[in-house]
């Protein structure tokens, strides 16, 4: 139980961030947001505060921000349609029933020969005595249909009415708060456990390993590896996992003395791919200051960042397959597992899911965020807006691979830890 707790609460503040980000930029360019979800399928909660219902959804596979403008929610009256009017003490219209049969005594019944509900924001039509008459619609106005209230999105407050520059940041806001709470759980890592010093230090030797067979031993001060400088542990267990089976010369200092020794780094296979491992183990001291912190918040973030990069780099040369990647299957047992080593471990795994997530959503693939941001490109360049029923199709297609993708990596975390 607590496992998945950690992965619920994980997984949904990684969600909830990545929408905020949309959230808060597209309130920043004025754009009307008619639902903040995380989770996707049935409503579980559903808050409703000012124009926006905050709700939770059944999976907790992602969520939304669904902004006026952008799926067609946009509400037309036909010529012909007879509607119910509320009209407030301003004489602008307030409320509007699509449907015939209403009980409220104060509903004008009106004929529509005309209506805009989006620019000029007005009504006109003909009452049941016949009469034509024209009345202005607020801003605010509510439609209602089948009980359901929908508060009309004037054009000025719809997501295409925003410059490119506005909507390009309201998307690209997204994957940069993944980014933004990487850093900062780095930085309450560093406040709270300390900085470690990353000096290339070993603190144990493992018996019968290649680092033992070539002695090795505890307390040395690894200076180089192939007669380059090594300044801290990253860069030396970097140069050991990237040597599989490739003897290195190594050069230490050993209370004072300097040693020399080759080394040839076993292959271990994991994942699809191949590491080095000498058997070597570290345990740094640490220091603390809200400077230290800070600079080892923004050293891991941008870590991580590069590492990410370089694995979709191999997945794009076919040195990483699809075998090895992981879907929620797969992210619910590296947590778990993660869980078992402390709370700074699963802290510091949830700053590499962030970093992750917000670089996959700005992969330039189309119902991603990159592949908005691709048309937004290709907009800047034309000058003008992609077709949005060819841009909303390429975005469906793009869905239905990305569904199927999912399929098959879930399916092979299943056989991976269940079979």
């Amino acid at each position: 139980m607590e496992n998945v707790l950690a992965f619920v609460i994980i997984f949904g503040s990684l969600v909830f961030f990545h929408e905020l980000g949309h959230f808060l930029l597209a309130k920043r360019a004025g754009i009307m947001v008619r639902e903040f979800a995380i989770g996707f399928g049935p409503k579980i909660i559903g808050i409703t505060k000012g124009e926006t219902i905050y709700t939770i959804r059944l999976l907790p596979l992602g969520g939304y921000v669904r902004m006026a403008g952008e799926d067609f929610d946009t509400v037309e009256i036909q010529p012909g349609h007879r509607v119910g009017l509320v009209i407030g003490k301003t004489g602008k219209v307030e409320k509007i029933y699509l449907n015939r049969n209403v009980s409220n005594p104060d509903v004008l019944f009106l004929e529509t020969e005309e209506a805009d509900l989006e620019k000029e924001l007005f009504i006109e039509g003909y009452d049941d005595e016949g009469q034509h008459v024209r009345y202005d619609v607020s801003r605010k106005t509510v439609v209602v249909e089948k009980g359901q209230e929908t508060l009309i999105a004037p054009y000025d407050r719809q997501f295409e009415s925003k410059p490119l520059g506005s909507r390009a940041m309201t998307i690209f806001a997204g994957p940069f708060f993944n980014f933004i709470l990487a850093f900062f759980i780095f930085l309450a890592i560093g406040l709270l456990q300390g900085v470690p010093t990353n000096e290339p230090i070993i603190s144990s030797v493992d018996s019968g390993t290649p680092a033992q067979v070539a002695g090795m031993k505890k307390g040395d001060y690894i200076k180089e590896v192939n007669g380059k400088p090594v300044t801290t542990w990253t860069e030396f267990s970097e140069v050991i996992q990237d040597s599989p089976g490739i003897p290195l010369q190594f050069k230490v200092d050993r209370n004072g003395e300097s040693v020399s020794m080759v080394i040839k780094p076993a292959t271990i296979k994991q994942d699809g791919r191949e590491f080095g491992q000498i058997g070597v183990r570290y345990s740094s001291p640490v220091e603390k200051g809200p400077l230290k912190a800070v600079v080892y918040g923004a050293e891991q973030t941008i870590f991580w960042f590069k590492k990410i990069f370089e694995l979709l780099g191999m997945l794009v040369t076919g040195k990483f397959t699809i075998d090895a990647l992981s879907g929620p299957v797969g992210i619910y047992k590296a947590t778990e597992e993660v869980a078992q080593y402390g709370i700074y471990n699963l802290m510091n795994w949830a700053a590499i899911l962030s970093i992750n997530l917000g670089i996959m959503n700005l992969l330039p693939l189309p119902a991603l965020d990159g592949g908005r941001l691709l048309f937004f490109l290709f907009e800047g360049v034309r000058g003008k807006p992609i077709d949005k029923q060819k841009e909303g199709m390429v975005h469906f297609v793009g869905i239905m691979l990305l569904m199927v993708l999912m399929l098959v990596v879930t399916w092979n975390d299943i056989q991976r830890f269940f079979f």
